[in-house]
């Protein structure tokens, strides 16, 4: 193993079930005995630190990126472990903000290597895993926090037993893979649950609740729900960031955190903030030391880029990683309150498994006009089959073979009081990213070897 191409080509030659997301849980060869005898190979590294679980289908990756930044400004060593990635595999395995460095997984990848080669069914997503429990356990971190890939019960990173589980937000995604009603999908998620093992949630709607209760009820998981037990007081935006309060239920008169400031938009990331804290409330309880200055410092210097972030504002140019109808309902929710605009120029692309057409239903009617495009990733669902679902719609859209050529085009055709929206799918975002920064002129975000995916 002598290059980093080498050793993502050998990471993704395996198994990627990031990439089928249409065969259901029952029909996979998932087996998390499989991920344990490898890690045991390893020495059990997940067992080496204390660790966050983060599960849900809206804002796990935010608030994930929360609670890093929390315990980092509490003066932590800690890993971060999210997926997927923007531009370059490497942010999915953060140390100390910072994606691990090429030479760090060369060198690891080529050391355990003859123990993946002796059980070829390891997919894709158990070795990045392991990779990322194991240079945790290398790099001697303090605390690890861990978001799940896909679902939870049967999730690589559930092999963790952490000292505090998290479920944000439950919604429909995912059809046919986690199941097909609310109940069915929160089962999933609420496998992370674990004996005796603190439990956060974020409100939920009554299905997800009732199964999420159940399940802390039985594995006797104390649960703590944001809304109920811990609240949030919208103070309103400033100078580009939002402002909240909070505080325990019975606290509402003289919050915890009477003000904090949080660079990332949207009326949802309220929602998430809340629930990083109670979940660095729960850690606290249990000893871990983390002064409220750190909440306040964390969260106002947090960083999770393709969510609601604005590229420019002459034009207004936004990009957002909205991939199911929930999300880009409480997108276009937030954007008049943060934004000064009287159209939306929407480029749109999407995974074919993502229902995008539950998501042009609701993107279509606010979009003045409206290109469709394709990421260059095998599941993207190609812009005629996006033209196709406009039309049935009643939509007229217009094709763009990339996400490069359709930012050029919206900015080259926008008026002064348009929004450039750019949604759909992270893959799609990072392109109108990479895209915006040549546009300026500017120096490349870090990326991969071309034709490695």
């Amino acid at each position: 193993m002598r290059s980093y191409r080498e050793a993502l080509e050998y990471i993704l030659a395996r198994t990627d079930f990031e990439r089928d997301r249409g065969t259901p849980y029952g029909q996979r060869d998932w087996r998390l005995a499989r991920v344990e005898e490898l890690l045991a190979q390893l020495g059990d590294p997940h067992r080496a630190y204390p660790s966050v679980h983060i599960a849900g289908t809206k804002g796990k990756g935010s608030t994930t990126a929360m609670v890093d930044a929390i315990l980092r400004a509490a003066g932590y060593k800690v890993g971060m472990y999210t997926s997927p990635h923007l531009h370059t595999f490497r942010e999915r395995i953060q140390l100390q903000g910072k994606p691990i460095a090429e030479q760090e997984l060369v060198d690891m990848v080529a050391e355990i290597q003859p123990i993946v080669d002796a059980r070829p069914q390891t997919s894709v997503f158990e070795l990045i895993t392991e990779l990322a429990m194991w240079h945790f356990a290398r790099q001697q971190v303090d605390l690890a926090v861990f978001e799940v890939g896909l679902g939870g019960r049967l999730d690589a990173t559930n092999v963790l037993t952490p000292l505090v589980s998290l479920i944000t937000s439950i919604s429909i995604d995912h059809i046919g893979v986690l199941g097909t009603t609310l109940a069915q999908i929160a089962r999933e998620k609420a496998g992370i649950i674990k004996p005796g093992v603190p439990v956060v949630s974020s409100p939920q709607r009554p299905s997800a609740l009732r199964v999420i209760r159940e399940t802390a009820h039985a594995q006797q998981a104390p649960l703590t729900i944001v809304k109920r037990d811990w609240r949030w007081r919208d103070l309103g935006p400033t100078n580009g960031t939002q402002r909240l309060a909070i505080y325990r239920a019975e606290n509402h008169r003289a919050p915890e955190y009477p003000e904090l400031e949080l660079p990332l938009l949207g009326k949802f990331q309220l929602e998430n903030a809340c629930t990083a804290v109670a979940g660095i409330e729960a850690l606290r309880e249990q000893g871990i030391e983390i002064p409220r200055e750190a909440v306040r410092e964390g969260l106002a210097h947090v960083r999770w880029p393709g969510r609601m972030q604005v590229l420019s504002r002459e034009p207004l140019v936004v990009v957002d990683g909205a991939h199911n109808a929930y999300s880009v309902h409480q997108l276009l929710q937030s954007l008049p309150a943060y934004l000064d605009y009287r159209r939306i120029r929407l480029i749109f692309g999407a995974g074919q498994a993502h229902r995008p057409a539950s998501m042009l239903e609701l993107l279509l009617p606010q979009a003045s006009h409206a290109y469709v495009t394709a990421a260059s990733h095998p599941k993207s669902a190609s812009p005629e089959m996006l033209r196709d679902l406009g039309q049935e719609l009643g939509y007229s859209v217009e094709i763009c073979a990339t996400t490069d050529a359709a930012l050029r085009l919206a900015v080259h055709e926008a008026g002064p009081d348009e929004l450039i929206l750019v949604t759909g799918s992270l893959f799609v975002v990072a392109e109108a990213m990479s895209a915006w920064e040549a546009m300026q002129g500017r120096e490349p975000f870090p990326s991969d070897p071309s034709g490695v995916y």
